[in-house]
């Protein structure tokens, strides 16, 4: 589905603000190391969603390291649950043609 890795970066930021690297990591840890992002892929992403103000990112000093952080917006939490719930009609979809949703009939094989 379009968008999936934006749905996926939102999620993470409704925990708390991350930088890019930080974001990178989560990622791949909620995932099992299925989810592997490059900064390449996921800078862009960030930028487009900053336009759309979903995110907005701030500069912070810890450690004597300057660090870029995105936070999600009100707009960001909106379009999250509007995927979220997008995700769930696909989810369910595809569960009963697969035979997982309980959807499917005896008898039409």
């Amino acid at each position: 589905m379009k968008g999936t890795t934006g749905t996926l970066i939102l999620t993470v930021l409704m925990g708390k603000p991350m930088y890019g690297y930080e974001l990178i990591k989560e990622l791949e840890r909620r995932s099992e190391g299925i989810f592997s992002l490059k900064e390449g892929t996921l800078y862009p992403i960030l930028h487009a969603m900053e336009s759309e103000r979903l995110v907005e990112a701030y500069w912070t000093e810890a450690d004597g390291r300057k660090r870029k952080y995105y936070r999600i917006l009100d707009e960001g939490v909106k379009r999250l649950q509007e995927k979220k719930a997008e995700w769930l009609v696909f989810r369910r979809a595809v569960d009963s043609v697969l035979g997982e949703g309980g959807a499917i009939h005896a008898g039409t094989r």
